[in-house]
């Protein structure tokens, strides 16, 4: 399913219903520290994640104290095929990604990563999230460096041991192909769409979790891309 006909749904449903209520997050859990922190050094650093729809991925991660930009864009595939509606065929190569600029003295890439699997993305699906299906939903890391490579490696080894969740881990790692950014309507979306339909039923509650599940990286602005 794509956005378009979940939100058919959605207003099918709605018809029926005196008001919208938001869905829980799906597969919300509180993920440990890593037991392998990064070593980045100093200087902003640069992460990509990919996790369904990056509107969703783009709210929760404009909420992480140290983050001074997210980008909704797309990774795996050729620049001249990365448009959302070329992309949403879902044969291109490419999925829907984000790319995070943060600083390291504040947040740690390993802290990232507890954010992706705990709120962001639900890690035991496989090629969709959430109403959406097909490869451009896949779960997947981008390492953008060889010390961002280590941690994910150890922290999916992790997490594996773990038993978190009900299903299987189908996380990948993948290796860095380009992150080519979305239209200009598909960025801070959540901050300039706050009532869409979408939003409040799959996006809101993943913003609320950050909250709730990490406290002490969650701040209340909104970093705009």
């Amino acid at each position: 399913m794509n956005r378009a006909r979940f939100l058919v749904a959605v207003l099918a449903a709605s018809l029926a219903s005196a008001c919208l209520q938001p869905a829980q997050a799906e597969a919300v859990v509180s993920a440990p520290a890593a037991a392998v922190p990064a070593k980045e050094g100093k200087g902003l650093k640069t992460a990509v994640f990919a996790g369904g729809c990056y509107w969703g991925m783009e709210a929760v991660f404009s909420h992480v104290k140290g983050v001074s930009s997210v980008v909704s864009g797309f990774e795996g595939g050729k620049r001249s095929d990365a448009q959302y509606e070329t992309v949403s065929t879902g044969t291109t190569g490419h999925a829907e990604a984000v790319r995070i600029t943060y600083d390291p003295a504040v947040v740690r890439y390993d802290q990232l990563l507890q954010v992706f699997f705990g709120v962001a993305s639900d890690p035991t699906e496989l090629n969709r999230q959430g109403p959406d299906t097909g490869t451009q939903y896949r779960n997947a890391i981008v390492p953008q460096s060889p010390e961002q490579a280590r941690v994910t490696g150890e922290y999916l080894a992790q997490l594996r041991k773990l038993n978190l969740w009900k299903r299987p881990i189908v996380t990948a790692i993948e290796p860095d192909r380009g992150f080519f950014a979305a239209e200009a309507y598909h960025q801070d979306f959540m901050l300039k769409n706050p009532d869409h339909a979408y939003i409040r039923y799959w996006d809101v509650p993943k913003v609320a979790a950050l909250k709730r599940v990490f406290p002490g990286l969650w701040k209340a602005d909104f970093t705009r891309g």
